[in-house]
């Protein structure tokens, strides 16, 4: 008789090209639908997991994220569990670092303003105003890792001075902080490009961005929960700080107003990793690491 499927639970609604080779493969279930037989989950980035959650699934072995961040995974709990916890790095790397470089540019230079000026009929009364170049403005990065270095090296490129701050530093050629308060009143750009979960939860708060100071940018490509969006809404409404570029926010889909009425500041809608090419790439990765693991293979890409 052959062996039963492997039952596999979407934590969240999949792109047809991560289910369809699933459901090939495994029983593929939703939560609604899901027993206790679950032996694999598979997430999105930005799922939250709860410990209480994960308990109805005993026979739980592994949770394959798709998406770099698994900050909504309780990791300690699942270790002590045997749980095993992948996710999908690098193949998102340079679409991220793109999207962050975008919104320094379209921040300084003001892109987002100039078209809506142009659409609304503004030119035929005169230019638009002055913006900021980006040449031999600095450019400080919140977490140097692979996607920080990416955005480093993009911003290096256009004439930026990079510096940087993480919890020690590293074997780059910029410099180096230790406080992020003092790389926040060194830079022009502050880039949020560190993990989420509770160990940076609102790192980047009102004294951080009053350290940015009234020509400063915020730029978050991350995690909404790495700034404390109360403290940049009245950064931005009192002129505390220039502006800012965000990517993510605190409780996405759900943008506060504050945000939302301020012109000056860009919005996108989590979009970093949002191309074909990536987004298949992350779920080979998703689908590779399920397939080791239920082989007894060594993990691609465990946490």
């Amino acid at each position: 008789m052959p062996e039963e499927r492997p039952e596999v639970l979407m934590a969240a609604p999949l792109p047809d090209f991560l289910r369809q080779p699933m459901e090939a493969v495994y029983r593929v279930c939703e939560l609604a639908s899901s027993s206790a037989n679950v032996r694999a989950i598979v997430p999105l980035g930005g799922t939250v997991l709860s410990k209480e959650l994960l308990a109805g699934f005993p026979k739980l072995e592994i949770i394959s994220v798709m998406g770099v961040g698994y900050d909504g995974v309780p990791i300690p709990w699942c270790k002590e569990r045997g749980i095993r916890v992948t996710n999908t790095p690098d193949v998102l790397t340079d679409d991220v670092a793109d999207i962050a470089v975008a919104l320094v540019l379209m921040t300084s230079r003001r892109l987002i303003e100039s078209n809506r000026f142009l659409h609304d009929g503004k030119w035929l009364s005169g230019a638009f105003p002055l913006a900021h170049a980006l040449r031999g403005k600095v450019a400080g990065i919140l977490g140097l890792g692979r996607i920080g270095k990416a955005i480093a090296q993009r911003l290096e490129a256009h004439g930026m001075k990079i510096a940087y701050h993480g919890r020690k530093p590293q074997n780059a050629p910029w410099n180096y902080f230790d406080n992020l308060k003092a790389l926040a009143a060194e830079s022009d750009f502050l880039i949020v490009a560190c993990p989420g979960g509770p160990g940076t939860q609102k790192l980047v708060n009102a004294d951080v961005l009053a350290s940015l100071g009234s020509e400063g940018t915020l730029i978050n490509i991350a995690r909404g929960s790495v700034v404390d969006e109360t403290a940049l809404i009245t950064a931005l409404e009192n002129g505390t700080i220039r502006t800012a570029g965000l990517d993510v926010f605190e409780d996405e889909p759900r943008v506060p107003a504050g945000l939302m009425k301020c012109e000056r500041a860009v919005l996108l809608p989590h979009v970093g990793s949002a191309t074909h090419e990536t987004r298949r790439a992350m779920a080979n990765l998703v689908l590779d690491n399920l397939a080791a693991h239920f082989a007894g293979r060594e993990l691609i890409t465990p946490v």
